[in-house]
């Protein structure tokens, strides 16, 4: 290989693992399996614990108000009326006051988004600033959905419809404000960084830094030979 050469292949090793560092964050999406039924969430997802000390393990630096519980199905054990839950037994919602508060300490973009049942109208508010406060950078209006789509439980629960939303938006999002009726909407797969709801990435970036390393073993077979 001449000099030329190992520039241009150096260039595109090096190319290649700039384009995988510079890849946007894989989505992050809370389940809420772990917790204890209506146990409040807060620092599930920040490296602590619920209120009755339950524990992901997970540090995404996201803190929930204390109007923020999570909910077991009945079917499993809880105290929930819902059915057909897009993950597992476990949903997030609240009890009293109009709504509740996700905190994101290092911020997000690119989209935000979620699976919901709820039998009255509510909204969910991206903003730029921490407790609901500052810019807002997208907002989605939730509907009455219930009992739509003619749904049945699994085997019980009135609450047996679930539909996937979510919002692109430009710019660093702090908090989300999910408001509403209380004990009337539940959520489910909350997800950051994307606007569909559960997405898993594709391997992408591992994709292209294999190719990279590949190509490092082909150029020295061939310096070799």
């Amino acid at each position: 290989m001449n000099k030329m050469q190992k520039r241009t292949w150096l260039g595109g090793v090096l190319g290649t693992l700039f384009l995988a560092s510079t890849a946007s964050a894989a989505p992050v999406v809370l389940d809420f399996e772990g917790l204890q039924d209506q146990e409040q969430i807060l620092d599930f997802y920040n490296g602590g614990t619920g209120s009755a000390g339950s524990s992901s393990g997970m540090d995404y630096d996201i803190v929930f108000g204390s109007g923020a519980l999570a909910l077991i199905d009945s079917d499993a054990g809880g105290t929930g009326n819902f059915a057909n839950e897009p993950s597992a037994d476990t949903i997030a919602f609240w009890l009293s006051g109009g709504g509740l508060v996700m905190n994101v300490l290092n911020g997000f973009d690119t989209g935000f988004s979620f699976f919901y049942t709820s039998s009255t109208a509510g909204s969910v508010t991206v903003y730029d600033g921490a407790n609901a406060t500052g810019n807002i950078l997208g907002t989605l209006n939730l509907s009455a959905n219930y009992t739509a789509n003619n749904c049945t439980g699994d085997p019980t629960g009135t609450f047996c419809n679930w539909d996937a939303i979510g919002v692109a938006f430009a710019g660093t999002a702090f908090s989300v404000s999910f408001a509403g009726t209380a004990n009337q909407t539940g959520f489910d797969d909350i997800t950051l960084f994307s606007d569909v709801p559960g997405q898993v990435p594709e391997p992408a970036t591992l994709a292209l830094l294999g190719l990279g390393l590949v190509g490092l073993g082909v150029a020295r077979r061939k310096a070799r030979s």
